[in-house]
């Protein structure tokens, strides 16, 4: 992916050195390693991954923090200029997507953190994987996310992380458009089987939103290489539902999808790459996802 010298986004916060983490109380620290499986357990089963690590740390997960003013990445930061980088280049897209609308794109804001941070939406865990949260309007990802996506879930390479922002992006789009909000008033009145189907139709949608945001980054900035579409789809395929169950050793059980299968989250991806239109992406009246 072409993105050394472009525009870096002055929507960056980097709270890494305010001291916030999870820790478990006479309990063994909570690596990587396993924040992985409460990650797969959390987006398999729909559990808080707070209660994941707790029982896989001995003890009730415990969030120690203490919060200070936001700061802006170090210049030196190579993947903190890279997720600026790319969130600058989301701003620039959807900027123009909403204009030529006829409205005005809010831009979000990005949150690097390390182990656990306070948001609208609640404590922040890595655990989580990245997220974004309606509330503040914040994307928030821990870093070490990517080497997670990179060693553990096996989905290397530039614009495979870039990816991973353009779709939590594409949630702060949703949000802007009322999408989030209706979503959340449906939630009360279907069961949760109803319910897991309504939110793998937001997270299809997420998808094919990034990739209609790749699909105008290519046409103003030529920022494709070689390789960086497969490795956008190789990462969407290594994080459907269906594969997430498979390496979790379990069966699959289609009811509890929260994200969409491998194939739905390439197709719709690629959906969105291919046409770069937002109406193009109404997984809601869908027939076949």
């Amino acid at each position: 992916m072409k993105w050394e010298g472009n525009r870096q986004s002055e929507n960056v916060e980097d709270r890494r050195s305010t001291g916030g983490r999870t820790g478990i109380p006479g309990g063994r620290g909570i690596g990587i390693g396993t924040i992985v499986i409460a990650l797969v357990g959390g987006w398999i089963f729909g559990i808080n991954p707070l209660t994941i690590l707790g029982a896989l740390s001995g003890g009730d997960a415990v969030v120690q923090q203490q919060q200070a003013p936001a700061t802006r990445p170090p210049a030196d930061d190579t993947m903190a200029r890279f997720v600026s980088t790319v969130l600058a280049d989301t701003e620039d897209v959807w900027k123009d997507v909403f204009s030529q609308g006829g409205a005005r794109y809010q831009e979000p804001r990005l949150v690097l953190f390390r182990g656990s941070t306070p948001t609208a939406c609640g404590t922040g865990q890595a655990a989580m994987g990245p997220f974004y949260c309606p509330g503040d309007q914040k994307v928030y990802i821990d870093l070490a996310f990517y080497e997670t996506l990179r060693t553990r879930l096996g989905a290397p390479g530039d614009f495979a992380q870039a990816y991973v922002i353009a779709h939590e992006v594409g949630h702060h789009v949703q949000n802007l458009l009322g999408i989030t909000e209706k979503m959340e008033q449906t939630r009360a009145r279907v069961s949760q089987v109803q319910y897991n189907a309504l939110s793998v139709r937001l997270e299809l949608q997420a998808d094919c939103l990034a990739g209609v945001w790749a699909h105008h980054a290519q046409r103003s900035r030529q920022i494709l290489e070689n390789g960086d579409v497969e490795e956008a789809m190789n990462a969407a395929a290594r994080i459907g539902d269906d594969a997430l169950q498979r390496s979790a050793g379990g069966a699959v059980v289609p009811d509890s999808f929260t994200h969409g299968t491998s194939a739905q989250r390439q197709r719709w991806f690629d959906n969105g790459l291919q046409g770069g239109s937002v109406k193009g992406c109404d997984t809601f009246s869908a027939r076949a996802l």
